[in-house]
């Protein structure tokens, strides 16, 4: 197993002919519950993935952080009043300075629509890194009293399974033995989730019946299945919105066995394109594209801007940047000097490039190479000057396509997201730095670049907010 394609398909093969989603145990149905983790754990096993670079916490920081979430499970409690609350938003745990404070960009613009159809609502935030970088108040409460609780409580309990559940847990990590050639503590993960599970499904099912919430919006659903579980029992319609790539490799999204337990009534996308990019376990008339509200907002100032002959701009992400940077290296040393080079690190990079990515440090004494490793300079204008994006799977080469930049694809692990891309000839996939030049002037197919990302719908959002049963008219 070499590539993500191979092994999303092998999951797909075991779902298909081994039934996966529909075995229970302890009254859930842990594939579901695992099936993302068990993903990255094995492309890690495999070597397939680098480190995604990002600081991690530290046992100071871990143990400092304690008493902000005891001080917020008791300040911020989302349990907190009697008053009842109609929607309820779990955002994005990361947050992005905007309009002079931390805000996140695909739940923030909901408030103004809440508020002027007169919905009660509240924020749940989770933490980030330990940390919460909004601030709570009557809209806005903390999730750090489910997260701690639910700590505590896999501290403290185990699970008896039954000898069949025993024997299907076996069977099911002897499978992916066979499949991928790697041991995986299959026991201990499925514990782990499924402990959680419990613990915060009761939790979320108390939260949603004490507030009477009618409406639920989640980023990144398929990391809150235990809210999910608690919606669908009470009858709480719960909605996503998107947060990244969405592709048929992409395991939080991709079900070719539809039938799956823990998955939104409805995705709210950022343009036409995400519905046919992947299978869903819903029906496309449950897939609303009402665009992508931060990226309207902030790349008009720069569309007008007029494209810098031969500028070459690099998108790092962190589990690729070493491949990339390397390829940027190769590529400088092929090209001239009436090329411009802009390599715009992941935030997660900015700390760690110097140690990981040791070429960059040697480019940087050029005049026309720019290493650009802070947040001063904003993406979108580097997207609108430069003629050319070279890139991997971020949501970034989407946006960069938006603004018409002619688009490579390193041919690295992940690449396969872009499969569709590269098969309507909108990117060009590349193995080399010698491949990218012998393709510099090839032609790509003309496309709307609204269809990534749509402008933002406001009436359809508020037909979604008022009319809890729409339904997207298709066409066959």
């Amino acid at each position: 197993m070499k590539t993500i394609k191979e092994i999303c398909e092998e999951f797909f093969k075991l779902e298909t002919e081994y039934n996966f989603n529909n075995i229970k145990i302890q009254d859930t149905y842990p594939w579901e519950l695992v099936r993302v983790y068990l993903y990255y754990e094995i492309t890690r096993k495999l070597g397939i993935f680098g480190s995604a670079q990002q600081s991690s916490v530290s046992l100071f920081d871990k143990i400092k952080s304690f008493a902000p979430f005891i001080k917020n499970s008791i300040l911020s409690n989302p349990f907190s009043g009697k008053n009842d609350i109609d929607v309820l938003v779990f955002s994005h745990p990361r947050k992005v300075f905007y309009n002079n404070q931390y805000q996140d960009i695909y739940s923030y613009f909901l408030s103004n629509n809440f508020t002027e159809l007169n919905k009660s609502y509240c924020v749940i935030d989770s933490p980030y890194l330990n940390k919460h970088y909004i601030k709570s108040n009557n809209h806005v409460k903390f999730n750090d009293r489910i997260l701690l609780s639910s700590y505590f409580y896999k501290k403290r309990n185990k699970i008896a399974f039954t000898d069949e559940e025993l024997e299907n847990i076996n069977f099911i990590k002897t499978k992916i033995k066979e499949s991928f050639n790697v041991d995986v503590d299959l026991f201990n993960i499925f514990s782990n989730h499924i402990l959680n599970f419990k613990y915060e499904y009761c939790k979320y099912k108390e939260l949603l019946d004490e507030k009477n919430v009618k409406q639920v919006y989640v980023v990144v659903a398929y990391e809150n299945k235990a809210l999910i579980s608690a919606c669908k029992d009470l009858g709480v319609e719960v909605l996503e919105l998107q947060h990244g790539v969405i592709s048929k490799y992409h395991l939080g999204y991709s079900f070719p066995d539809s039938n799956v337990h823990y998955f939104p009534d409805k995705i709210l996308s950022f343009g036409d394109y995400w519905e046919e990019s992947v299978s869903y376990p819903i029906s496309l008339e449950n897939i609303f594209p009402i665009g992508f509200k931060y990226f309207e907002e902030n790349s008009k100032m720069y569309k007008n801007i007029p494209k810098i002959k031969n500028q070459i701009l690099f998108i790092s992400q962190g589990v690729i940047g070493e491949y990339l940077s390397n390829f940027a290296f190769d590529l400088f040393k092929k090209l001239d000097e009436n090329y411009t080079f802009i390599y715009k690190l992941h935030p997660g990079e900015y700390e760690t490039w110097r140690e990981n990515y040791p070429v960059l440090s040697k480019l940087i004494k050029y005049d026309n190479f720019k290493l650009i490793d802070n947040n001063e300079i904003p993406l979108y204008k580097l997207f609108a000057e430069s003629e050319f994006q070279v890139g991997a799977f971020s949501t970034a080469i989407y946006e960069g396509l938006s603004f018409n930049c002619k688009t490579f694809i390193l041919d690295v692990p992940g690449v396969e997201y872009l499969d569709d891309l590269v098969d309507k000839n909108i990117v060009i996939k590349i193995n080399d730095s010698d491949d990218m030049v012998d393709k510099l002037n090839d032609n790509l197919v003309d496309y709307d670049s609204e269809y990534f990302f749509k402008d933002f719908d406001s009436q359809l959002l508020e037909d979604i907010i008022v009319n809890e049963n729409i339904m997207r008219i298709v066409d066959d």
